[in-house]
């Protein structure tokens, strides 16, 4: 059904791009500071919290994961392995990438879209997976590596979260 992939799949390869570049504004700040990248990309919001490079990871999930659930195929499994600016930004590439592999005629907004939430099967019309369970995910996500990138004194504005920055 077009409709919901014109309302979901733009969406995740907009907010894909945004967090990459606010990701790749945050590395020149790094650089420009002489500050350790390793460091930085474990920087948290609070000690219980995951830390920036995880975020990103999740953002990642959090897009391939719907996007394939809606088109019901199994989502790409990654393995998690970045340590890098340049990884976090080949993850997020790849998963654009598939996401643009998506084809309308496979969305169906009367499927059931079946997944663990919290150690339970829950079962959701997918409209409902997407828009109340996978999209809060994806920009809580988003949200808070930015904010961590931000509470940690990078310059970054709006615009960056956005994209237009």
């Amino acid at each position: 059904m077009t409709a919901l992939y014109d309302q979901s799949v733009p969406f995740l390869i907009r907010g894909l791009t945004a967090t990459g570049k606010f990701l790749k504004k945050a590395e020149i700040q790094t650089e420009d500071k002489r500050l350790d990248k390793a460091v930085i990309l474990g920087l948290r919001l609070f000690p219980d919290m995951f830390n920036l490079l995880k975020q990103v990871q999740l953002v990642s999930d959090f897009a391939k994961g719907p996007g394939a659930r809606l088109a019901s195929i199994t989502p790409p499994s990654f393995a998690d392995d970045e340590k890098t600016f340049d990884d976090l930004q080949a993850r997020l590439h790849k998963t654009t990438d598939f996401l643009k592999t998506l084809q309308p005629a496979d969305f169906n907004a009367d499927r059931d879209i079946t997944i663990k939430v919290g150690g339970h099967d829950t079962t959701f019309k997918a409209p409902v997976y997407f828009n109340g369970y996978a999209l809060p995910n994806f920009f809580f996500h988003t949200t808070t590596a930015y904010n961590i990138l931000r509470h940690n004194g990078f310059d970054l504005g709006k615009a960056d979260f956005m994209g237009r920055g």
